[in-house]
């Protein structure tokens, strides 16, 4: 066996220079659109043609990537044989791939697990010049850390031929599969839009019938939108276009598409997605009213934010300042007795303006503050006959816990555990701040809890 499969086509369908390649890779990784798919892909469809061509539309793929660096250490690469026919989807035959930008370990213990399979074959001249799979190989070399290969050449195979191929290397998270494949062929630019739309709609529908004229690795394709729908896969066109639309004919087009495919969420998780998303929307526009209500002091004319339907319900809330990671204002309601958006203003000028512990807000303070707003959940009266008691039904880092005797009464969010971790000194302080000893305890004194929704604004 030999040991090395060298690059074959560096220098021609991508620079051979590591330092000229590194560079052209980021730039087209830069310049992909951002990702708007909450889920890692489990596999990837990307073209295949020299990068001045097709570099952009493989990138909006690959860009996915880069925040699963850690994570994936197998990718399957699967692509058409254009010079040498193969029965089967062939194994090259060595132990490592190289690039420009190194050399890649191939997945031996897969290939040996494989290697039986009737389909299965072992080519090194199907490997030798095809560039299907080469140019993959710099991308992923580029937004993966340590990865093993495993690459396949199909060639003559059936749909589920190569998809039997894929289930017994499925593997979990660690494992990416990607197919390379471009899509029609010369064909007038106008033409190959309206061919290359119904192929995307096909691979879309996970219809596993595309044809060689549609797709030149139409063969792998087939069998991944297979696998794909045991497996329950989502499928995403990330960017479609054609050689045409940088540097080609426009008469004799090649087209290009990417696509990511990902595990489809459970209704529940999707509702859990839902209505995180609204949670955050719902941070965003009170942190929004907090901080126009304080600008306004200083700036008259500023526009007031746009109200929220939810924003006259009534709501009980805490507006927080801090300064260089230091408290510099804390007011809020315990009780909601107004509509929310107004007690966020409300609260919002007071811990601003009129917070006894501090001097009223500066307009050269403005700008380094951050602002913090937590709305109440309704009390819930805690039943202790004794601070043992008590002490044992809180809940660190979850309760906000409020404290009365008679005309006494305090509280403290539940953001404070992260200074008072400890029930007995949390207590203690809790105490204090209501104007009686940390050693005091009484038949008559009232506890009662409640949890917050909180968020924070991450810079001033």
């Amino acid at each position: 066996m030999s040991a090395i499969r060298p690059a074959a086509v560096a220098g021609m369908f991508y620079p051979d220079n590591p330092i000229v390649l590194r560079q052209t890779l980021a730039d087209l990784l830069a310049n992909a659109p951002a990702a708007d798919a909450p889920r890692a892909p489990k596999a990837l469809i990307v073209p295949h043609a020299g990068y001045v061509y097709s570099g952009a539309v493989a990138a909006s793929a690959y860009a996915r990537l880069v925040e699963l660096r850690s994570r994936i250490r197998r990718v399957v690469l699967l692509g058409p044989t254009h010079r040498v026919y193969v029965r089967g989807l062939a194994l090259p035959g060595v132990e490592r791939f190289a690039t420009p930008l190194g050399e890649i370990p191939l997945d031996r213990e897969a290939m040996q697990g494989i290697a039986d399979l009737p389909q299965v074959t072992t080519s090194a001249a199907a490997h030798q010049m095809e560039h299907s799979l080469e140019v993959q190989l710099p991308f992923l070399q580029q937004v993966l850390g340590d990865f093993m290969l495993l690459p396949l050449a199909v060639g003559e195979a059936s749909a589920d031929e190569v998809a039997a191929v894929l289930e017994q290397v499925w593997g979990g998270d660690e494992t990416l599969i990607v197919i390379s494949s471009d899509l029609s062929h010369f064909l007038p630019d106008a033409l190959a839009r309206k061919v290359d739309g119904a192929t995307v709609d096909a691979i879309l529908a996970l219809d596993p019938h595309l044809s060689h004229e549609q797709a030149c690795g139409a063969t792998p394709v087939n069998g991944l939108l297979v696998a794909a729908r045991r497996h329950g896969l989502h499928p995403m066109a990330l960017d479609v276009g054609n050689s045409s639309d940088t540097a080609g004919d426009p008469e004799r087009v090649v087209g290009y598409a990417a696509f990511a495919f990902t595990a489809a969420a459970s209704p529940e998780k999707s509702r859990k997605v839902e209505a995180d998303q609204a949670e955050a929307e719902k941070g965003a526009s009170l942190l929004t009213l907090a901080r126009a209500e304080i600008a306004k002091q200083f700036w008259a004319h500023l526009p007031a934010p746009s109200a929220q339907p939810w924003m006259a319900e009534p709501g009980a809330s805490f507006v927080t300042l801090t300064r260089q990671g230091e408290l510099r204002g804390c007011i809020g309601t315990l009780e909601a007795h107004r509509p929310l958006g107004q007690d966020v203003r409300e609260n919002a000028l007071a811990a601003a303006f009129r917070d006894p512990r501090f001097m009223p807000l500066s307009r050269t303070e403005f700008d380094d503050v951050r602002v913090e707003v937590s709305v109440l959940s309704p009390h819930e009266a805690l039943a202790a006959g004794s601070e043992k008691d008590a002490l044992a039904v809180l809940r660190p880092g979850i309760d906000g816990v409020v404290f009365e005797y008679a005309h006494y009464r305090s509280t403290f969010l539940p953001q404070v555990w992260e200074q008072l971790p400890d029930p007995a000194e949390f207590m203690a302080h809790l105490k204090r701040k209501a104007g009686v000893p940390k050693e005091f305890w009484a038949d008559s004194v009232r506890l009662s809890r409640y949890t917050v929704s909180k968020w924070k604004e991450s810079a001033a």
